[in-house]
C-alpha cells in the first residue's frame, strides 16, 4: 500500500520544513507540498514532525553472560525498539573463546533469524586473538560488516591486551573497518574488586567506587595513543564522563580520527542511584557506571558543538527479580547493564530538544544520520529523502506522558527512567513504509526486520 504522509514537519539533520512525503514499495519517492494519490492512504500528521527512523548503534539483545541471559531477545527487544521510534538496531555478535568470528557471526544469525521487527545488523566483538582470527576480518567485511568491538575490562571474560588492539587496528586501517572500544582499566579493576570484597563490602554502591572515572579516563587515553601509533580510526563506545572525552579532544588535536558515542543515561542518571536504599542500586549496575551529576550537562554541551557523535543505549536488560538479585550478596555478581531502547527519542526530545540543549535537528544526526553514515547505512537510512527507506518516525510534540515500567514493550521488569515525564508521544512508525508501531504499542502481527550487509568507509 502505498501512502502520504500530510501536514507535517520534516526534521533532517540540516533543516526543518513543512512538506508532505509519499511512499511506496518501501521508499519514499516524493517529497513535496499538496501531494496528491488516490490510489494513497493518506495519513494527517498535521502538528507534528516527521524524522527517519533512528538508529541505535549498540544493543545486547540475547546476550548470554554465563551466569544469566539477558531479558530481551531479539523479539521483544526489536518489538520495544519500534515501538520507541528506532528502525534499525545493531547489535554485537560476540566471539566465545576458542571460537572463530564466522561461528559467533552463525550464532547470532540463529538468535535473529524470523525474530526482528525492525531492520538489524551487527557488529563482531573479538574476544580470543590470533592470526586466525585477523584474516576472518576480511570474512566479516564481505558478510557486510565492518565494525567490530574490543574490550579493555572484563579481564578473564573478554579483555584484550594492547598489543592486539595496536595488531587489530593495522588490521582495521588496512581493511576499511571500524573498531569500537570498552574503554575502562580491567586490570585495575579487578584488582579493587577483589581489595573491596576482602573487606567484605557488597551492596552495590561499590561497583562504582571500583570503577572510577580516572580508569575510563586512562584507558580512553591509552587507545588514543596505540591508535595514534597504528594510525587508524578508531570508535569509542558509551563514553561517560568529562575527563575521558578530554583526552579524545587532545588527540583529536594531534591528528587522530576518533568517533564518540554516549548514552542516554550518562546525560540523565547519575551515581547518586547507587546510594538507594537496600539493594535498590543493582538496577543501575553498568560499565561504566553511572558518573557525578555534573558530567549530565558537560556532556550534552559536547552533544551541541559535535563533539559526541552518536548516541546509542547500551541495551542490556535484566530483571531486577532473580537476575540483578545474582548479586546480592556480592556487587561483583550483579548483571552488568540496564534497558533503554524504548525510551531513546522520547527521553533526548524530551531532555534535549525541550530544555534547549541540542537542536531537533542535532538530534536527528546523533540518532539516525550521523550512525547510519559512520556505519555504512547512508543514504539508505538515516534520512529522509527521495530514494531512502521509508523508515519514518511521527513525533506528537503535543502530549505528555510519564514512563512507566508497567506499560513498556521492553520485556523487563523495570525502568531506569520510572517516573521520567516525556513530553511528546512516537505517533506513528513506519518501517520500509509498513506501519509497526501506533501511539508506543507494535501493530505488526509478525516480524518484518532484514538483515541489513553493510559497507565498509
Amino acid at each position: 500500500m502505498s501512502l502520504i504522509l500530510k501536514g507535517g514537519k520534516i526534521v533532517t539533520d540540516k533543516k526543518t520544513y513543512e512538506s508532505d512525503i509519499k511512499v511506496s514499495g518501501g521508499k519514499i519517492v516524493e517529497i513535496g507540498e499538496n501531494l496528491q494519490d488516490e490510489s494513497c492512504n493518506i495519513i494527517d500528521v498535521n502538528g507534528s514532525y516527521i524524522i527517519p527512523g533512528g538508529i541505535d548503534t549498540h544493543t545486547h539483545f540475547d546476550l548470554d553472560t554465563g551466569a544469566t541471559k539477558t531479558a530481551d531477545d531479539f523479539e521483544s527487544g526489536t518489538r520495544a525498539a519500534i515501538a520507541g521510534g528506532t528502525t534499525t538496531i545493531l547489535d554485537f555478535a560476540t566471539q566465545s573463546k576458542g571460537k572463530t568470528l564466522k561461528e559467533a557471526l552463525a550464532e547470532w544469525n540463529k538468535k535473529a533469524e524470523d525474530k526482528c521487527y525492525c531492520d538489524y545488523g551487527f557488529h563482531i566483538a573479538i574476544t580470543d586473538w590470533n592470526d586466525s582470527i585477523c584474516d576472518e576480518m576480511d570474512d566479516m567485511i564481505d558478510e557486510g560488516i565492518p565494525s567490530f568491538k574490543l574490550y579493555m575490562a572484563y579481564k578473564g571474560l573478554l579483555q584484550v591486551d594492547d598489543g592486539v588492539i595496536y595488531k587489530a587496528l593495522q588490521k582495521s586501517r588496512e581493511i576499511g573497518a571500524l573498531i569500537g572500544f570498552h574503554c575502562e582499566n580491567g586490570d585495575i579493576i579487578c584488582e579493587l574488586v577483589n581489595k573491596i570484597l576482602k573487606e567484605n563490602k557488597i551492596s552495590p554502591r561499590y561497583h562504582e567506587l571500583t570503577r572510577p572515572e580516572i580508569l575510563e579516563v586512562e584507558a580512553t587515553s591509552r587507545l588514543m595513543k596505540i591508535a595514534e601509533v597504528a594510525r587508524s580510526r578508531v570508535y569509542v563506545v558509551h563514553l561517560s564522563c568529562e575527563e575521558a572525552l578530554e583526552e579524545v579532544i587532545k588527540a583529536k588535536k594531534r591528528g587522530v580520527d576518533v568517533i564518540v558515542e554516549t548514552c542516554p543515561q550518562y546525560l540523565l542518571l547519575n551515581k547518586e542511584l547507587y546510594n538507594l536504599d537496600g539493594f535498590e542500586g543493582a538496577k543501575y549496575v553498568m560499565s561504566p557506571p553511572l558518573r557525578d551529576k555534573s558530567n549530565n550537562d558537560i556532556l550534552w554541551n559536547f552533544i551541541a558543538e559535535g563533539i559526541i557523535d552518536t548516541i546509542g543505549t547500551d541495551h542490556c536488560s535484566f530483571n531486577y527479580k532473580n537476575q540483578k538479585e545474582l548479586g546480592i550478596n556480592d556487587f561483583s555478581k550483579i548483571p552488568n547493564g540496564s534497558p533503554g531502547v524504548e525510551h531513546r527519542i522520547s527521553l533526548l526530545y524530551t531532555y534535549g530538544v525541550c530544555t534547549n540543549k541540542i537542536t531537533i535537528n542535532r538530534m536527528v544526526e546523533v540518532m539516525c544520520t550521523k550512525p547510519a553514515k559512520i556505519f555504512g547505512l547512508y543514504p539508505q537510512k538515516g534520512t529522509i529523502d527521495v530514494g531512502s527507506d521509508a523508515d519514518l518516525v511521527v513525533l506528537n510534540p503535543n502530549r505528555v506522558k510519564k514512563i512507566k515500567a508497567i506499560d513498556q514493550v521492553q520485556n523487563v521488569d523495570y525502568t531506569p527512567y520510572e517516573g521520567y515525564e516525556v513530553k511528546c508521544e512516537i505517533e506513528r512508525v513506519y518501517l520500509r513504509g509498513v506501519e509497526v508501531s501506533k501511539e508506543g504499542k507494535v501493530t505488526c502481527n509478525s516480524p518484518i526486520g532484514v538483515y541489513l550487509k553493510r559497507s565498509s568507509n
